[in-house]
């Protein structure tokens, strides 16, 4: 291999010639400029060309592991949406039923008067039977005949009570009947139930009785069941039929008896010594009467 400078060249005028030409390419620089810009233009495609291989490999290992990404924060997203709707729905469930109960505890309640909630855990299929089961019993003090209401009104009575649970008598049922006042004019009724959740008829009530369309009908408090005042139902139509003494009058329930959910047990205050006499009774041994 022949090198610039033979070796018999002294070494020291090598180094004074490097030195001069450093100085000379130093000083001459900025009138370079030109040609360094030419040899850069020229250049430069070559240096893309021996570029090229290595962008396209950090291209596509690039796209590669976006697509991997994208893969992984979809599948992520999606677990993260299933795991969010399914607070929501849980979320919208417990509005929905603290507003029932926030509604049922502003029930028209008498304020000294006791009060139990109550949630409806059965519902009866036997079509000819309206009745409910609740998850309160003896245990919590619930007796036969207790008067029921929701947030709206009058929803029926205790019919049986086991140890944890109950069994209600809705006031639409064919067995059952509640002595009503016409909140207009204070006109004493009698309403039955019929079979139908969503209908109520007014038994004896003659043509020339002062009942419209719309009247309020809430419990009376005759018979001492039902406390005074709380509402039951809304007349809805009035059949005059012939030459008949009595109208058929047929009124809606103002509970709404096909959606029941949460129900609130009264103690009223006139049952409370009625209560301890009978349960007196029931413990006398061998008194021979059955008390229902």
């Amino acid at each position: 291999m022949k090198t610039i400078f033979s070796r018999r060249f002294p070494t020291s005028l090598r180094l004074l010639i490097f030195i001069i030409i450093s100085i000379v390419l130093i000083l001459s620089t900025d009138r370079m400029t030109s040609t360094r810009v030419f040899l850069i233009s020229v250049l430069s495609p070559l240096q893309f060309i021996a570029n090229a291989p290595s962008d396209a490999l950090d291209s596509v290992s690039a796209n590669l592991k976006s697509r991997r990404t994208l893969i992984d924060e979809n599948e992520t997203l999606r677990r993260f949406k299933l795991s969010v709707s399914d607070r929501l729905l849980t979320v919208e469930h417990l509005e929905q039923e603290n507003k029932r109960l926030r509604a049922l505890l502003g029930s028209p309640v008498g304020i000294s008067q006791r009060k139990l909630i109550a949630r409806v855990q059965a519902v009866d299929s036997n079509p000819f039977s309206l009745q409910v089961t609740i998850n309160k019993g003896l245990n919590d003090q619930v007796y036969v005949g207790q008067p029921v209401v929701d947030e709206d009104g009058v929803v029926g009575q205790v019919i049986e009570v086991g140890k944890f649970t109950s069994r209600i008598l809705l006031i639409a049922d064919n067995s059952h009947a509640i002595p009503l006042r016409n909140q207009r004019n204070d006109v004493r009724l009698i309403g039955l139930g019929k079979g139908d959740l969503h209908q109520l008829e007014l038994q004896y009530v003659t043509k020339n009785t002062d009942v419209k369309i719309g009247d309020l009908l809430v419990t009376s408090g005759l018979g001492g069941l039902y406390p005074e005042g709380y509402p039951v139902a809304k007349v809805s139509a009035i059949e005059n039929r012939g030459s008949e003494i009595y109208s058929l009058i047929r009124v809606e329930p103002i509970a709404k008896l096909d959606r029941l959910r949460y129900l609130l047990l009264l103690w009223p205050k006139q049952t409370t010594k009625s209560l301890a006499v009978k349960q007196a009774i029931d413990e006398t041994p061998n008194n021979g009467v059955k008390v229902d």
